[in-house]
């Protein structure tokens, strides 16, 4: 399950935009690449990190080694070397600080110390290692390709300023791309099919004809938007195709990992709202309305028809039937069924799925199925002992 924290440092991480032009103290590194090498590599003092991170609110304390050591990457602490910076925000994980090898590390206040490497303590350690990826490595950089003259794009197609097409790509009849926008090699993007600006849409990425993306929306490689959805009348024994009439509108500052589907609806649309996140193959069923703000983990299978509210996190192969409403704030954890509807911020978990509490009972309960059956055998073996034994006894009563 994820936990309040780690919502809060979502939250927090998207503050963080402002952080894309951190200026760097050395020139990239003009050396030829050689196998497990770096290049290309800036690097900051953690003196002028320590400083980006107090804009952000993290009060940091530089505590033993040097305060202009400068660092390169950012590690874990398991691979990292004296010239990245690495990190502990779980306790769990403290018995490996001793062993790193990283010249820098950000933890908590209280917590472990290192023999050579300069320890950043301050108040939350998550929030500060996302602060140090942004200075550091920054954002994806793409290809700049301008409009290659290799990309398919109909004549009847309306691109925003300084498109970015790469050579493969197909733009159908009157579809619109917005400005700024980075379409990969293998992208498809149907017949008056709409874009909004900035979006990313990387290899073999489909966006079927009506359908229509909002602003700053990345979408991973292999994901289709719109395809038909399972929509098939029965008769008799035989299935006939319902057609799929509807489309798919996803809002603002989405983003949708990779080979994920999103059904078409079959009258009306399938809606996703801004600021939704999802990983991995997560497959919407036509005709389902998520609000803003939702956590999908990843491997996420929903029907058709399901609503679901604003600042919803599914765990890992959460699944769920038609038709029903998962209200706002829900919470639910890994593998989970959902069959009915949920209650505003209630945290369910198991399958089917129920409250929390009530759910970690259960499987303590089916934990101990075994041995209860056991006992179970038991007690029936001695109470037809004993029954065996009161039938076979003389009446002594008067």
């Amino acid at each position: 399950m994820a936990d309040d924290n780690c919502v809060a440092r979502l939250k927090r991480s998207a503050r963080f935009d402002s952080l894309r032009h951190v200026q760097h103290n050395t020139a990239p590194d003009q050396t030829p690449w050689k196998p497990g090498a770096r290049f290309f590599v800036p690097s900051i003092h953690l003196d002028e990190l320590c400083k980006v991170l107090e804009k952000e609110g993290l009060s940091p304390r530089i505590d033993g080694g040097p305060a202009d050591r400068s660092v390169s990457a950012v590690n874990t602490l398991e691979r990292a070397s004296e010239d990245d910076i690495t990190f502990l925000a779980n306790p769990k994980y403290s018995n490996r600080v001793k062993s790193t090898r990283a010249g820098a590390i950000i933890t908590q206040e209280g917590g472990p110390g290192h023999d050579t490497a300069t320890m950043i303590r301050c108040k939350d350690p998550y929030a500060a290692i996302t602060v140090a990826i942004i200075a550091i490595h920054g954002y994806r950089k793409h290809p700049a390709w301008g409009v290659s003259d290799r990309a398919e794009i109909d004549p009847t197609a309306t691109l925003g300023k300084n498109a970015n097409i790469a050579a493969g790509a197909t733009i159908a009849s009157r579809a619109r791309i917005g400005n700024r926008c980075t379409i990969y090699p293998g992208c498809y993007v149907g017949d008056e099919a709409q874009i909004g600006d900035d979006c990313v849409l990387f290899p073999n990425v489909v966006i079927y004809d009506r359908c229509e993306l909002g602003h700053r929306v990345t979408i991973h490689s292999g994901t289709v938007i719109g395809e038909d959805g399972l929509g098939y009348a029965p008769k008799g024994e035989e299935w006939f195709k319902i057609p799929q009439a509807g489309t798919v509108l996803i809002g603002d500052d989405v983003e949708i990992g990779a080979n994920s589907a999103i059904d078409r609806a079959t009258l009306g649309a399938t809606e996703i709202a801004s600021g939704t996140k999802f990983g991995n193959v997560v497959v919407i069923g036509h005709g389902s309305t998520i609000g803003p703000n939702c956590l999908f983990v990843g491997l996420i299978g929903m029907a058709g028809s399901v609503t679901v509210g604003r600042h919803v996190t599914l765990a890992g192969q959460v699944g769920m039937a038609g038709h029903i409403s998962i209200a706002d704030n829900t919470r639910v954890g890994g593998q989970s069924g959902i069959h009915t509807d949920t209650k505003p911020g209630e945290e369910i978990f198991g399958s089917p799925a129920l409250p929390i509490d009530r759910a970690r009972r259960c499987a303590i309960a089916y934990q101990k199925l075994p041995e209860w059956t056991k006992r179970v055998k038991e007690l029936e073996r001695q109470l037809a002992e004993l029954h065996q034994n009161m039938a076979t006894e003389p009446d002594t009563r008067g």
